[in-house]
């Protein structure tokens, strides 16, 4: 016997974002403030060789962007390092890809409500800047709760500026490089003409890429937007396929052109390099004009980070490492749970910036300084042990000469934290860093503790007679042999019936990690059917009479409406081992001994199948 699907479909995380949407973040994605401002204290401190510097790590980000670019083509889901470092690694990992890349982001997101405040005081010098700040952090946490279409469309809009106003300068600025400007000649002498290539010795350009990399942090946002796509592999695909040209020529041939066109120690380029160069090739307005673009692409980091810190949240919440109500979607289709978390502690960060800029605001903005390289660390660890448990069939892009070029990104890696810390101004940030990445470890080991004391077996109900009706609750684990073991071991003589309930979760059937942390849920209900259907077929070959049917999305309840329906006088639950569990045994098990006290309740672990090489 088949039965239907029972409950509702949840509501779903909806894949409003097109390909036009995920084109354009995945161009802009690179593109911040850093870049417009800070890039004229690079070349400031490393001399007119610093292009080499945005070269150097711009190979670093590319390298990474395709390691990730191969782990998620095979398999995009929402939050998708953090899968493959769990993995890869194991369980801390994951959590602490996770949690760190959700920290990263909403300090960022403070971060840039603060900074865009101060771009909008050129225009309105009184107004406060706490006031301005909250008003912008408000603008995009409205954006996100609104659907997630909206955040793809102003996304769209704020990556369009920033791309058209960099492609504005190359093409006017190759011009007047070249001499092809009323008034000027070819002249590349600032190249040379102040102290040489390099004024402060080679060693400041590789000095310099503590700096220049986390100017380019952001390129992985696509791989996390595409899985709410129609089709998470392909703009996955086009995403990392195209970091390189974009790194190229918005970062590297755009730095080396502002090192032609005005001297490396010019106190105008320090200040706003982009301002200083469209000044000097007489653009009216340059200044208003520049700064309405630093605005946009402020806002496009706050927008953008505001997003993926909250769908990190979400999966985070599907894992089971943060709380279930994370997880709470909108009829709208967006985890409004998790944005406004998200966003309450960007307003926090804002608030310490007015009140304690020196003191608490720093220390936030240190903690979290090197966390990115700590990801993109694990990340590329994560590469080279799941490249070697991932048939060729599934590589859609693959990482250029493995193994050997992926080690060469762990050093390079390893390298970049090294000078963090033995350059003074950035070693307090590699110190706090670290110390938030071992708060997150310890955090994970405790929690783990905790779950594994709360799963003490209880006492359970003695069974004083054979079984006659045993219900089965499992899903991902339901075909395991530990299950079929425990079935005959029950009932020696084979005269029990058996009813079989899998849950139709997209988190449990695989479907959010195969097409990303959504609930599509006519594919969930088809995995779980088909999972199902292979089961029976399997306790019926085996001599035991079965029957089933697919349950509720939320375990428990499908549990409890097939007590209802079946009455058994035997539970059997089957997860995963605790620490791979998405059930987690202390919030199905454990619940469901209490909620049926009078039924005896066998708890089955199938250890987990070892991946294909």
């Amino acid at each position: 016997m088949q039965g239907e699907t029972m409950g509702a479909p949840p509501t779903e995380l909806k894949k409003g974002l097109k390909q036009r949407h995920l084109t354009m973040i995945a161009m802009g994605g690179v593109i911040g403030a850093g870049l417009f401002v800070g890039s004229g204290v690079v070349i400031s401190e490393a001399g007119p060789g610093a292009f080499l510097a945005y070269a150097l790590s711009g190979v670093l980000i590319i390298m990474v962007m395709r390691m990730l670019g191969e782990m998620a083509t095979a398999n995009p889901s929402t939050g998708s390092f953090a899968d493959y470092a769990r993995n890869a690694l194991g369980g801390w990992a994951g959590f602490s890809v996770a949690w760190l890349y959700w920290y990263f982001w909403v300090i960022v997101v403070g971060f840039e409500a603060v900074a865009g405040a101060k771009v909008m005081q050129y225009w309105l010098p009184d107004v406060p800047l706490w006031l301005l700040s909250l008003v912008l952090m408000s603008l995009m946490t409205l954006t996100n709760l609104f659907s997630v279409s909206s955040f793809g469309e102003f996304e769209f809009w704020f990556a369009g500026i920033k791309v058209a106003a960099i492609v504005i300068f190359l093409a006017l600025g190759t011009f007047f490089v070249l001499g092809m400007w009323p008034g000027r000649t070819m002249d590349f002498s600032n190249l040379t003409a102040h102290g040489g290539f390099f004024p402060h010795g080679p060693a400041a350009i590789f000095g310099a890429i503590v700096v220049v990399i986390f100017s380019m942090v952001g390129a992985e946002i696509a791989t996390i937007a595409a899985a709410e796509s129609p089709d998470p592999g392909k703009a996955i695909a086009r995403a990392t396929n195209s970091i390189i040209m974009r790194i190229a020529v918005f970062f590297v041939f755009s730095i080396f052109l502002l090192a032609v066109m005005m001297p490396w120690n010019s106190a105008d380029l320090a200040a706003s390099p982009y301002v200083a160069a469209f000044k000097l090739m007489g653009i009216p307005y340059a200044d208003h004009i520049m700064n309405l673009v630093v605005l946009t692409a402020v806002l496009s980091c706050l927008n953008s980070g505001l997003y993926t810190a909250s769908r990190m949240l979400f999966v985070l919440a599907a894992r089971r490492e943060a709380p279930l109500k994370l997880m709470t979607v909108s009829k709208g289709g967006v985890p409004r749970a998790a944005i406004l978390t998200s966003s309450v502690i960007g307003f926090l960060c804002v608030i310490a910036a007015a009140v304690s800029e020196h003191t608490v605001f720093l220390f936030l903005l240190n903690s979290s300084g090197a966390v990115i390289l700590f990801v993109y660390l694990l990340i590329a660890i994560s590469q080279i042990v799941l490249r070697r448990r991932t048939s060729a069939d599934k590589l859609v892009v693959k990482m250029w000469l493995f193994p050997g070029l992926s080690a060469v990104v762990v050093i390079g890696i390893l390298a970049v934290l090294v000078q963090m810390g033995v350059a003074e101004d950035t070693r307090i940030q590699l110190i706090l860093s670290l110390a938030s990445w071992a708060v997150v470890i310890v955090l994970f080991f405790a929690t783990k503790r905790l779950r594994e004391r709360a799963t003490v077996e209880p006492t359970a109900p003695v069974p004083t007679e054979a079984a006659q009706r045993v219900l089965v609750l499992a899903n991902e684990t339901v075909e395991g042999p530990e299950l079929l073991a425990e079935l005959k071991g029950i009932d020696a003589a084979g005269k029990a019936e058996y009813f079989v309930c899998v849950p139709a979760n997209p988190i449990d059937t695989g479907q959010a990690m195969h097409q990303g942390a959504v609930y599509l849920w006519d594919a969930t209900a088809a995995a779980a059917k088909e999972r199902l259907d292979r089961t029976l077929a399997l306790l019926n070959e085996n001599g035991l009479a079965a029957a089933g049917e697919v349950g509720d999305y939320r375990p428990l309840r499908a549990l409890a409406e097939a007590v209802a329906s079946f009455k058994p006088d035997r539970l059997v639950i089957c997860t995963l081992p605790e620490d791979q569990s998405v059930w987690l045994r202390y919030d199905v098990v454990d619940r469901a001994r209490e909620a049926n006290p009078t039924i005896p309740v066998i708890h089955v672990i199938v250890q987990p199948a070892v991946a294909a090489v």
